[in-house]
């Protein structure tokens, strides 16, 4: 190799530099800084510009929220940025894997160690990681501004991929699209949302949550937010309020909602104080009646999750082994599907501990069923959908987090020694997670350049699940007991309570 890697983009043109082997851009603008006249905007195109511009950093992190946020203040707001693996600039044709990086809709960065793209681009996939507005930024449903920003940012980071992902060596026919939690939840949404169709070909997601907000609730959250900066719940009441601050303040508002379920319903017990808002226009409707009404078409879809979902949650909540008989109940009362949830759980589960329902219940309705009926809607709409379960226990912490969320992140990825692979895997990771991890990273690369990640597909009558473990094997789905409890009742948005 000789010199740096240089691509021309519709945009203009770009100079990366060979990382591993392979040609790294990073810190690519999609669109224009969404500040100033353009705070709580729709994304604006990005500006052309003359020269060569360098892409060698990642982009300033966006605003972030809650316990998951990275970065920290500051001045550069070129927030919406995206970065470019590929293995060989000069090649045509490769398949393209986007990666929408999660963290509860309020908190995502494309720069985390655990999405280094090397395994993957070794691998023969053109590799995209977006950063796009979380919390207030991209998900306060404002007057005088579009919803679901957060949305828009990624559609507008799609049709950058289409325009531009051939001078890089990809195949703008060959897209997957890819995400875990929310990253899932917002392929999941994307589904639903006629504006997307053509971007992308296939789509990965991993523990998609049922995480949505009605017109009502999102409307009140944004009323009680602005009310604590003194203004009302506009685009322009908010444009003058320090982004970084927003976000501070959308973290101390999330934490504020528990207990107040009389006013604030499940929203209260989420963890989150923003989410997507079925608003009827960015996000019509949600995406599992929308895929079982023929309303949306099914795609190829890899989708699966974690066996014990809640398990981080209550680890980093500090109430792992103290969950009560009244957490039990507030839970099933909450989360378990009308009319006759609650005591259906406790009729499959009749040696179950308080913890056990409560890690049973917020696992199957923030995560597993909403994943299991994701793939079932898209097989009812015509496609063709691949279920697995991660069941490889993480040794973190002594053992105790299990199959934890996010655990199939460095797996999938190959970043083992990441921080937070050594965290959850070991250091050095067991002969077990180097399997499961080489299994999952093979996986994604069929099923990036074929649609078959090398499992059978899902239908309704064999249930075939690929469970992936020391000693991988593919099944009937495991959850028997909460798929039936669950049959028919598809995630719900969240209301007033």
């Amino acid at each position: 190799m000789t010199g740096q890697p240089v691509v021309r983009t519709a945009e203009g043109v770009l100079e990366g530099r060979w990382r591993q082997g392979h040609a790294v851009f990073r810190g690519i603008p999609y669109a224009q800084p969404p500040v100033g006249a353009l705070r709580f905007a729709a994304p604006a195109p990005v500006r052309r510009w003359d020269g060569t511009r360098g892409a060698v950093e990642f982009g300033p992190v966006v605003p972030q929220s809650g316990p998951a946020a990275r970065g920290s203040f500051a001045a550069d707001a070129d927030w919406l940025t995206l970065n470019v693996c590929t293995p060989d600039p000069g090649a045509a044709g490769l398949p393209v894997l986007v990666w929408i990086p999660g963290g509860g809709y309020m908190a995502a960065d494309s720069s985390d160690p655990m999405y280094d793209p090397a395994a993957l681009a070794g691998a023969g996939l053109v590799v995209v990681s977006i950063n796009y507005r979380v919390g207030a930024e991209g998900f306060a449903l404002l007057e005088g501004a579009p919803a679901n920003r957060g949305f828009l940012d990624q559609i507008a980071a799609l049709h950058w991929v289409r325009r531009n992902i051939a001078a890089f060596g990809g195949d703008p026919g060959q897209v997957t699209v890819a995400g875990q939690s929310a990253g899932a939840g917002s392929i999941a949404a994307m589904l639903a949302m006629k504006p997307v169709r053509g971007l992308f070909r296939r789509a990965v997601t991993h523990s998609v949550p049922g995480l949505h907000s009605t017109r009502a609730l999102a409307k009140q959250v944004a009323a009680v937010l602005a009310d604590r900066f003194g203004t009302r719940p506009t685009a322009e009441g908010l444009s003058g309020v320090d982004p970084w601050r927003l976000a501070e303040e959308v973290t101390s508002l999330s934490a504020g909602l528990n207990g107040c379920r009389e006013r604030w319903g499940r929203l209260s017990h989420a963890g989150v104080a923003l989410c997507p808002v079925v608003d009827g226009e960015v996000l019509p409707e949600t995406p599992w009646p929308a895929l079982n009404g023929g309303r949306a078409a099914g795609t190829e879809l890899l989708v699966g999750h974690t066996r014990d979902e809640f398990r981080l949650f209550s680890v980093m909540m500090g109430r792992l082994g103290r969950f009560t008989e009244e957490d039990a109940r507030t839970a099933l009362d909450l989360f378990a599907p009308e009319p006759d949830g609650a005591a259906a759980y406790r009729t499959s589960h009749p040696q179950a501990t308080p913890e056990e329902l409560v890690e049973s219940v917020y696992s199957d309705a923030v995560f597993r069923m909403p994943s299991l009926h994701l793939a079932q809607a898209n097989a009812a709409a015509g496609g063709t959908s691949y279920l697995f379960e991660l069941r490889l226990a993480s040794p973190g912490l002594g053992g105790i987090l299990g199959a934890c969320h996010s655990l199939d992140v460095p797996l999938a990825f190959g970043t083992l020694d990441s921080p937070t692979g050594k965290s959850l895997l070991g250091d050095p990771s067991g002969p077990a997670a180097v399997a499961v991890s080489r299994e999952l990273q093979r996986a994604w690369v069929r099923f990036a350049t074929t649609g078959d990640p090398g499992w059978p597909a899902y239908c309704p009558d064999r249930q075939l699940t690929r469970v992936l473990d020391a000693e991988s094997q593919t099944v009937r789905y495991p959850g028997q007991a909460s798929s039936q409890i669950w049959e028919g009742r598809t995630p719900a948005p969240f209301d007033l309570g």
